[in-house]
């Protein structure tokens, strides 16, 4: 039996940007992407804790270092420039080898949208 567990999470980020007039899909700091184990292309949900909105879009590799996370598309009507948001996506696994998987979680400055060294 396969069963969807949390993979990755960037826990309270803060929306830099919101822009309506693009395709589509989520942008976040290379340096997020990373440490959260998380790639170009992969489905996400975003959790907005300011409104309690919820949409699943998929990521765009923003610049590194820049803090950005910019919702675009019909996403951007979800949040607006300030909110907190939780970033999180899922895999499927083996329930056997779910009870033993460790998610990537990652606490970030939610002022900055740095990771905390």
């Amino acid at each position: 039996m396969e069963i969807e567990v949390l993979k990755s999470k960037i826990h309270r980020v803060t929306i830099t940007e919101a822009n309506l007039n693009y395709v589509g899909s989520v942008t976040i700091d290379e340096d997020l992407l990373d440490a959260a184990n998380m790639i170009p292309g992969e489905k996400v949900q975003i959790v907005n804790a300011n409104n309690g909105e919820r949409l699943e879009t998929y990521i765009i590799k923003g610049q590194r270092g820049t803090g950005c996370i910019c919702l675009n598309g019909p996403a951007a009507r979800k949040a607006a420039v300030g909110d907190v948001v939780i970033i999180i996506s899922y895999a499927r696994m083996d329930f056997e080898q779910a009870k033993g998987f460790e998610p990537w979680i990652v606490f970030p400055d939610t002022a900055t949208n740095r990771l905390v060294k």
